[in-house]
């Protein structure tokens, strides 16, 4: 069943490429959605997809890519958007 997650990571997480490398995740796991840089420091992304599949990106995000530290994650389910892709938003 297709689910829709709101994800805010906290942390060193921006300047680190945890944009780029959610991208090539979600891709990998067939997801959808977009990443962006929250001014706040933070990272957010909404992403769309397959539970299984979800469950992996989250195990990803609370690691992030080696230059991150990730202190927390908040996740919570929203109504599905149906996007087409996964992008990175600026």
């Amino acid at each position: 069943m297709k689910k829709h997650l709101d994800i805010k990571i906290y942390g060193e997480v921006q300047g680190v490429s945890f944009r780029y490398y959610s991208l090539e995740k979600a891709k990998e796991l067939e997801l959808t959605g977009f990443t962006r840089n929250k001014p706040d420091g933070k990272v957010y992304i909404e992403v769309e997809g397959e539970e299984k599949s979800l469950d992996n990106f989250l195990g990803w995000c609370r690691r992030g890519p080696s230059w991150a530290r990730v202190e927390k994650i908040e996740v919570k389910e929203g109504r599905i958007k149906n996007y087409k892709n996964f992008e990175v938003r600026y």
